[in-house]
C-alpha cells in the first residue's frame, strides 16, 4: 500500500469508527508543542470539531488568558479549565480538544478525563531544545514565561518539563514529534489510534 492510499484508508477507517462511536481526542504537552497546529489538521483530516481549551474559556470570558492570569490569578484559571473540560464533555459526543500546558497538572484533570467513555489521550512529547527554540519567538505571549529572563528560560524549561512529565506520562498514547512536520506527526497519531482500537 503507497503512501497515499494508506493515508486515505487510515481517514476512512478513523472517520467510519467516529460516526458510529464517540470519538473524543485528548492532546497534552508542555506550551509549544505545536498540539494546536496538530489537533487541526487531525480535526479536518476526520472531519471532527477541534476544541482548543484556552480559546474556549477566553470566548466564555470575553477575555485573553494573559488578562484572566493578571485579573483573577492563576488558581481562577485552574478552576475555569477544569469546570471548561466537564462543560466540553457534557456537551459535545465527538471532538479532538486541546489543552493547555498546566491543565494536566492541575484539578485531577487526567484522573476526570480518564472516567469518560470512548476518550483517548495522546502526549506529544518534544525536546527541551525545541521547546526552547519556539518559546523564543512566542516568550511574551506565553504568561508563564513572559518575565523570565532569557538566560534563565532553558533551565526552567527542563525543570518545569520535569515537574509536569508525571502527569503527562498519564496519556493513553506518546507520540513523539521533534524533527517531524505537523502532518506527519498527525500521521502518527492516526496509525496509533488504529492500533489502539483493535
Amino acid at each position: 500500500m503507497d503512501y497515499l492510499n494508506e493515508k486515505i484508508f487510515f481517514n476512512i477507517f478513523l472517520q467510519i469508527f467516529a460516526l458510529f462511536l464517540n470519538m473524543r481526542i485528548v492532546l497534552l504537552g508542555y506550551m509549544a508543542s505545536g498540539k494546536s497546529t496538530i489537533g487541526k489538521i487531525l480535526a479536518k483530516e476526520l472531519k471532527l470539531p477541534f476544541i482548543d481549551l484556552d480559546n474556549y474559556i477566553e470566548a466564555k470570558f470575553e477575555k485573553t488568558i494573559s488578562t484572566i492570569f493578571k485579573e483573577e490569578g492563576e488558581i481562577f484559571f485552574r478552576l475555569q479549565e477544569h469546570e471548561a473540560i466537564k462543560e466540553i464533555f457534557k456537551n459535545t459526543e465527538s471532538f479532538i480538544l486541546s489543552l493547555g500546558g498546566g491543565t494536566p497538572c492541575y484539578a485531577n484533570n487526567m484522573d476526570l478525563i480518564s472516567t469518560f467513555e470512548n476518550t483517548i489521550s495522546i502526549y506529544i512529547k518534544v525536546s527541551i531544545n525545541t521547546i526552547y527554540n519556539r518559546l523564543l519567538i512566542e516568550k511574551e505571549q506565553r504568561p508563564l514565561v513572559a518575565k523570565i529572563a532569557l538566560e534563565e528560560l532553558h533551565e526552567f524549561i527542563a525543570k518545569h518539563l520535569f515537574e509536569r512529565s508525571y502527569f503527562y506520562e498519564k496519556a493513553t498514547l506518546k507520540i513523539y514529534s521533534d524533527n517531524y512536520k505537523a502532518e506527519e506527526v498527525v500521521d502518527e497519531i492516526k496509525k496509533s489510534l488504529i492500533v489502539n482500537k483493535q
